[in-house]
């Protein structure tokens, strides 16, 4: 694409050309280093998981303080969240994904130095914040700088990444292990995300510049053009007598609940709560699901979270590389079959089992979980929306999540304590099945659609008009 001129007349020229515009080289690394901020989410969640019976013990916690740890970063994530697509549109991306990854650093380094549990629980919550304002808008830069045909597939990217992150978090945790740090393993794990979060730091100041579509709504169109010509390395010519003044843009989250967003806003959160609260009331514990099958020790906890989320990475990239062929919507319906099954056998068998068949149905339930919702929920969410309202509309996806991360952290433990195991499982169902009655019921699929001229083409009633200024 090095020779290529871009004449641009207006700002749906540098649109059109990124909707249209060939996968370039050095895309995917681009992409990657937009989802760093979910590798750190999925590396500090695995390796607090692991390190669970330890920080219990270092902290004199009981279940009620434990549990905290882990939603104390939920809560600031849904927070983070809820703000963040306010600040994305505001300041832009790029500006953003910086500042998120200082917080981290912070946060991290700090969380794992913690000698008082205030102070732990003080820096997760800054951590949560960090990840929830850096999801919306790592899935908003990515549907931005895709073109219209692999949008979908490169967003899903994210939940391969999240399981490259837990199964990464195993191996540096089985390196620390076999050097003996003893009960210091959780704060050597968690301290090195700080680490992983520099170097995310310094790949995105390399290599991540602003969101081409987000320039050409809120820059000048020569500010615009020259960030199309850094990105894509191609000349622009913008035609002066025709250049254009940003848009007076004041998002307010009422646009994505107006007549025509309401039913994909709907649909998106609620695939995002559902997918969350399996997720976490299954995914926290499968260090300890680990070592119940595979025998009682940190050897075999670290191993089978290694093994059984190595069907997290195979799920996602085969959801990711579905897409285009089959679209988000029927990859959910199929993913929230496959968990629902995998919850049902688990919950039905009796007795002792032999081996394969303990550890089927979890490592089912997070293929199917990877390939289906765990990823669809959020990416349907970003590319359901023009890109003035994209990280409104994926930020309200992340918050819901994180409430029903909150919800299957709390209430998992509460209920298996309460009925056992079996019974706790099929109680699971509850949420798959929502999501998966939502996904029948409401048939909006967003795959490879053309979003960005909806804004000016819609018509609303007064009672659903637009916030534009």
């Amino acid at each position: 694409m090095g020779d290529t001129r871009l004449l641009i007349r207006s700002r749906d020229d540098i649109i059109n050309f990124v909707n249209d515009a060939p996968n370039r080289k050095g895309g995917l690394l681009i992409i990657f280093v937009a989802l760093g901020g979910i590798f750190i989410d999925a590396y500090d969640f695995t390796s607090i998981s692991i390190g669970n019976a330890q920080i219990q013990k270092v902290f004199h916690l009981s279940a009620f303080g434990m549990a905290s740890v882990t939603a104390i970063m939920a809560l600031g994530a849904l927070i983070g969240a809820l703000f963040g697509g306010y600040i994305a549109e505001k300041f832009g991306r790029n500006k953003v994904f910086l500042f998120d990854l200082l917080l981290l650093i912070v946060a991290t380094f700090g969380a794992s130095l913690s000698t008082l549990f205030p102070i732990l629980l003080g820096f997760r919550f800054l951590m949560g914040a960090g990840v929830g304002i850096d999801m919306p808008v790592a899935l908003s830069f990515i549907a931005e700088f895709s073109n219209l045909k692999s949008k979908g597939k490169y967003t899903n990217f994210w939940q391969a990444f999240w399981y490259v992150a837990t199964v990464s978090t195993g191996l540096v945790d089985l390196v620390l292990y076999e050097l003996g740090v003893g009960a210091s393993l959780w704060r050597y794990a968690v301290g090195f995300g700080g680490v992983v979060s520099i170097i995310v730091l310094i790949l995105r100041f390399i290599y991540v510049n602003e969101s081409p579509m987000w320039a050409a709504n809120n820059l000048a169109i020569e500010e615009a053009a020259r960030i199309v010509e850094k990105t894509y390395h191609i000349q622009t010519v913008v035609e002066s007598s025709t250049a254009e003044q940003p848009k007076a843009w004041k998002p307010k989250y009422s646009a994505i609940l107006s007549k025509r967003y309401r039913a994909r806003t709907i649909m998106g959160t609620v695939i995002s709560a559902t997918q969350s609260m399996q997720y976490y009331s299954i995914g926290f514990y499968i260090p300890a699901i680990s070592a119940l099958i595979f025998g009682k020790s940190m050897i075999n906890s670290i191993s089978g979270t290694i093994l059984f989320n190595l069907f997290g990475i195979l799920g996602g990239f085969v959801g990711a590389y579905l897409t285009a062929r089959y679209g988000m919507r029927k990859l959910t319906i199929w993913g929230f079959v496959l968990v629902i099954a995998s919850l049902l056998f688990a919950g039905l068998k009796t007795g002792n089992s032999v081996l394969w068949l303990s550890a089927l149905p979890i490592a089912v339930f997070i293929f199917g979980h990877s390939a289906g919702p765990g990823a669809q929920g959020k990416a349907i969410a970003a590319n359901s929306y023009p890109t003035d309202l994209r990280p409104l509309g994926t930020g309200a996806a992340e918050a819901a999540s994180r409430i029903g991360n909150i919800i299957g952290i709390f209430f998992f433990p509460i209920i298996l304590s309460a009925l056992g195991l079996s019974a706790t499982l099929l109680i699971l169902i509850i949420c798959p099945a929502i999501g998966l009655v939502t996904s029948l019921l409401i048939r909006w699929d967003p795959t490879g659609k053309n979003l960005e001229q909806e804004l000016s083409e819609t018509v609303l009633s007064d009672s659903d008009t637009v916030p534009l200024g």
